[in-house]
């Protein structure tokens, strides 16, 4: 399939249904159905790790802790109103197996774990890079219990997402792109003029691409591929 019958493909599914057609410019390419159109050989350039925390050394809410107690010390130690009042307190496992009274190895320590990078997925053909924005989380950290870093490192991307901001290179000048977020205004419908640098597209714009990326993340792997690839 080319390039031309790919376009035409694209102007077809440029607009939302209830959005009115005379706010979308002719033959325009709507940039969230492009980048989730593998036949424009997506190729992914520059995948990197801005900020990595993946220790053990960090406190959790004391109600963590406790929950991860089998049923039968939970029975020798029930909670009474001190404990209660010590639930959402930071503390590591050993503060938290000291307030009960149990051994320390009766309560494991997780591995908290936040990866954050950013990628540039581009195509050839389109003269169009798209920078993302991922992590395992959006919390500071994610608790997983595994016995090894490289283990708890693995768990936590099984679920990794897109966030933030969406950067846009686009050099083609023979082809209007735009983008479309969800409001059904005027301003819903976004210009992208070609340009040597990047630009960075209003917020509105930026999470309507990521949640259609988030949507379709399962058939396009070339993202986890190399996310995977670059963490490990």
């Amino acid at each position: 399939m080319d390039v031309t019958t790919l376009q035409a493909q694209s102007v077809n599914t440029a607009q939302p249904a209830s959005l009115n057609s005379s706010l979308v410019p002719p033959n325009a390419l709507n940039l969230t159905q492009v980048l989730i159109e593998p036949d424009y050989q997506w190729r992914i350039h520059n995948c990197k790790i801005s900020d990595k925390t993946l220790t053990q050394d960090l406190p959790l809410p004391f109600l963590y802790h406790y929950d991860r107690l089998t049923d039968e010390i939970k029975q020798k130690q029930p909670l009474t109103p001190q404990l209660l009042a010590q639930f959402n307190t930071p503390m590591m496992a050993k503060a938290a197996a000291d307030l009960l009274g149990v051994d320390a190895a009766m309560i494991s320590a997780p591995w908290h774990v936040k990866v954050t990078g950013s990628l540039v997925v581009f195509s050839e053909a389109l003269q169009l890079a798209v920078r993302l924005h991922w992590s395992n989380t959006g919390r500071q950290a994610e608790p997983i219990y595994t016995k090894t870093k490289e283990d708890a490192l693995a768990a936590a991307f099984k679920d990794w997402q897109f966030f933030g901001r969406v950067d846009v290179i686009y050099k083609n000048t023979n082809q209007a792109l735009i983008s479309i977020d969800d409001r059904q205004t005027a301003e819903a419908v976004l210009p992208i003029l070609p340009s040597n640098e990047y630009q960075k597209l209003p917020a509105t714009h930026a999470l309507a691409i990521l949640t259609t990326l988030e949507e379709h993340k399962s058939k396009l792997p070339w993202f986890e591929a190399a996310i995977l690839a670059r963490i490990e």
